[in-house]
């Protein structure tokens, strides 16, 4: 059987490292969304959505009989991290003082648009490709704020599919997995109340200190307890503070913040609730007031059976290396927002056993896997075209 050949890999490899030098942070992507809109033109896209959820790009591609196919929605990020590059030896470094394409969502836009080619020279037969490009990925808000956006309400996918690049795998490597892929994390944001007095006369003052410390130790208790778990949950205290660097103050707050973490879905909502119990509970026992808040929450991204089953047997169909992942992936993803919508996969695509790993300053994506990425999303849009 013969696949289609991605023709144009220069001009995508082009495309991907001038995004590179211009990486644009979560919600603030509209000159990455421009370029993503003005190199689709060359590949004649039926429709074109901007602007959708935010900054997100969103192009159709119609098969032959656009009506009697599934809608199948692949996706890409357009966001980059706030860290400063410093592989300063590439031709295309960053341009943006802190900021970088340090996860390799510049790899991933280059990869839906290398499938965007495809579609063009090689127009299915049947239903309708949806290629976003979402905003706001690192920050858990993007995929949300896509799926309020009533275009796609008349965009409805049947399928979504979504890849991610993962260092420290062999180059072209596939990693499938049923069920859980990502875990779900939020970022706690505790804030405790008390009085501010002078440090000579702390007795007229009351100092979160103490509960402050509690609610640390406590946090850490919870994660030892492992068997109140059915799988792995993990609470990691990013940052505390107590009141203002003052010799003569006795602080009256204090902030914890801290990520949770877990695959299974109850034993998220069980962490959440653990952890602000203790919080209610030191905040009573030392008489302060106090605020909790999440932000940047990711749902653990759950890949439906069958769809995984199209991606394995795309790839193989493909000659590329199938592996099965035995456990989910630590790091979140906001894709599980799609996935709870409609039946869909997120699955890995190995970027090399030497490849620095995610978020870190040195990363940087290999464009080797461009068209692998490409042909498998553009094979998985052709394996959903069989009535």
């Amino acid at each position: 059987m013969q696949h289609p050949q991605l023709e144009n890999l220069s001009e995508l490899v082009a495309l991907r490292q001038e995004i590179h030098q211009f990486p644009e942070v979560s919600g603030a992507e509209q000159g990455t969304a421009a370029r993503i809109v003005a190199h689709l033109q060359r590949y004649q896209p039926d429709e074109v959505h901007t602007t959708v959820g935010g900054t997100g790009v969103a192009a159709v591609f119609y098969g032959k009989q656009p009506t009697e196919g599934p809608t199948v929605l692949f996706r890409a990020e357009l966001d980059a991290l706030p860290i400063a590059e410093t592989n300063h030896d590439l031709s295309y470094c960053s341009t943006a003082e802190g900021v970088g394409h340090k996860c390799g969502h510049d790899g991933h836009m280059a990869i839906l648009t290398g499938m965007a080619s495809l579609l063009h020279r090689h127009k299915p037969a049947r239903g309708k490709a949806v290629l976003l490009y979402q905003p706001a990925e690192e920050t858990g808000a993007g995929a949300f704020a896509v799926l309020q956006d009533e275009r796609m309400e008349r965009l409805k996918p049947d399928f979504v599919f979504a890849l991610h690049n993962l260092p420290g795998v062999k180059l072209h490597q596939v990693v499938i997995r049923n069920n859980v892929f990502a875990a779900a994390s939020t970022g706690m944001v505790i804030e405790l109340h008390g009085k501010s007095s002078h440090a000579a006369e702390p007795e007229n003052g009351l100092n979160p200190g103490k509960a402050m410390a509690e609610i640390i130790l406590a946090f850490d208790q919870i994660i030892q307890q492992k068997e109140q778990f059915r799988d792995l949950a993990l609470l990691t205290v990013i940052h505390a503070k107590l009141g203002d660097v003052a010799f003569g103050t006795n602080p009256g707050f204090a902030t914890v913040m801290a990520t949770l973490r877990a695959y299974q879905p109850e034993d998220f909502a069980l962490l959440k609730q653990l952890a602000t119990r203790i919080v209610e509970e030191r905040a009573a026992k030392y008489s302060l007031s106090h605020t909790i808040s999440f932000v940047e929450e990711f749902p653990a991204t759950v890949n439906n059976a069958a769809a995984v089953d199209v991606v394995k047997k795309a790839a193989q169909q493909l000659n590329f290396d199938v592996r099965e992942a035995v456990h989910p992936f630590r790091w979140s993803e906001d894709f599980g927002h799609f996935t709870a919508q409609a039946p869909g996969a997120l699955f890995g695509l190995g970027s090399g056993m030497g490849q620095p790993q995610l978020h870190h300053s040195d990363y940087d994506f290999p464009d080797e896997i461009i068209p692998t990425g490409a042909s498998l999303f553009y094979q998985i849009f052709q394996a959903l075209q069989t009535p």
